[in-house]
């Protein structure tokens, strides 16, 4: 008995210098500092961000055809009867949420980066704007940042205007996806819906257009300052109608966010993409960034690059119903030039040299 007894004291003691030891191994192990917390949190944002953009509707529809073929079937039956109720809200302005906009999680993504919003004239809420936002990049982080979410004080440095942002109308049709993006204050970039918030809806919007669209991504990559804008005037001829001022707005570092295969023109993978590019309004891009769990590993997350947009000075535009061809290259030739000030005023201040220039097809 007196063995057993020794034996068993024995362990319990081997057990406590056992548990002690992992405790100081533990306590000996550094916490995370604020630092590590912050990026963490930054890098969460934006996964998070990158995934609602590539997956949620793809993801959204497959779950909603897989529950019609369950017990479960009355959900996408609900659901899709609501869509054909709710068909045209998107082009009505639709459901913004300005808590979503609030959102903390876009601190952290704006911080990411960082993006920054810079101001160089007022704007009145007594007009409506058409701002025309430069470069596209891969996925426009820089227009989403600054005219979706509140995480660069947009509404702050222009006070009384209320921004939205243009994307595919084919985004809309996807179930689930078309609620998140309503909820930001992101429109279809379409006639009726650009002209709805311009005419509709008072003054004090302003509709951010990333002109350039899917044939600018198609030519994105670092140190290139190339725009498609030269043959794009449906937005001037938009301005015209309802008598919208136009704003030149452009992002310093969008191009340095991703790396891309850049295929040469007359290529017959150029010419695939802008066959993809013509039948589904976007462009298949192959491109890389940063990975999970390092900086230094490719992955599909952006490279954290600061991004700096600036919004230049309004482009006063009169209110024509029925605008001439001259009239739209007048005020089309007008905005260039603003737009080419507002670059060569500020290329220095955000990472480009005296001799970058922006070039315009």
């Amino acid at each position: 008995m007196k063995t057993i007894i020794a034996a068993c004291s024995q362990n319990l003691s081997g057990s406590r210098a056992s548990i002690q030891t992992a405790l100081r191994t533990l306590l000996a192990v550094p916490w995370p500092s604020q630092r590590d917390v912050r990026a963490a949190l930054q890098l969460l944002a934006v996964l998070q961000w990158l995934l609602s953009f590539l997956l949620l509707g793809t993801v959204s529809l497959l779950l909603l055809i897989y529950l019609l073929f369950t017990s479960l079937w009355l959900i996408p039956v609900l659901y899709l009867a609501w869509i054909i109720f709710d068909w045209d809200t998107p082009e009505k302005g639709g459901r913004r949420l300005p808590c979503l906009r609030r959102w903390t999680v876009w601190k952290h993504f704006r911080d990411y980066f960082p993006v920054k919003l810079v101001k160089t004239h007022d704007l009145s809420p007594s007009h409506n704007y058409i701002i025309g936002s430069h470069p596209h990049g891969i996925l426009c982080v820089g227009a989403f940042c600054n005219f979706i979410t509140g995480s660069t004080g947009f509404e702050e440095l222009f006070p009384g205007i209320h921004s939205f942002l243009t994307t595919l109308a084919g985004n809309f049709r996807l179930p689930l996806f078309r609620e998140y993006l309503m909820s930001g204050g992101l429109c279809p970039v379409t006639r009726r819906a650009i002209g709805y918030l311009l005419s509709q809806k008072g003054t004090g919007n302003a509709v951010a257009i990333v002109i350039g669209g899917a044939a600018e991504s198609l030519s994105c990559r670092p140190g290139v300052t190339t725009l498609i804008l030269k043959n794009r005037k449906g937005f001037v001829r938009m301005a015209l109608r309802h008598g919208a001022f136009l704003v030149p707005s452009f992002s310093f570092g969008e191009n340095d966010l991703f790396r891309q295969v850049v295929f040469e023109e007359g290529s017959w993978m150029r010419s695939i993409q802008r066959r993809f590019q013509k039948m589904m309004g976007f462009a298949p891009c192959l491109f890389y960034g940063r990975g999970l769990t390092s900086g230094r590993s490719r992955g599909f997350l952006p490279y954290a690059r600061p991004i700096t947009t600036v919004v230049g000075e309004p482009v006063a535009v009169p209110k024509v119903e029925n605008p001439s061809r001259e009239l739209v290259d007048r005020y089309h030739e007008l905005y260039i030039c603003a737009l080419l000030k507002l670059f060569n005023e500020n290329k220095t201040k955000y990472g480009l040299s005296e001799s970058d220039e922006l070039h315009i097809l």
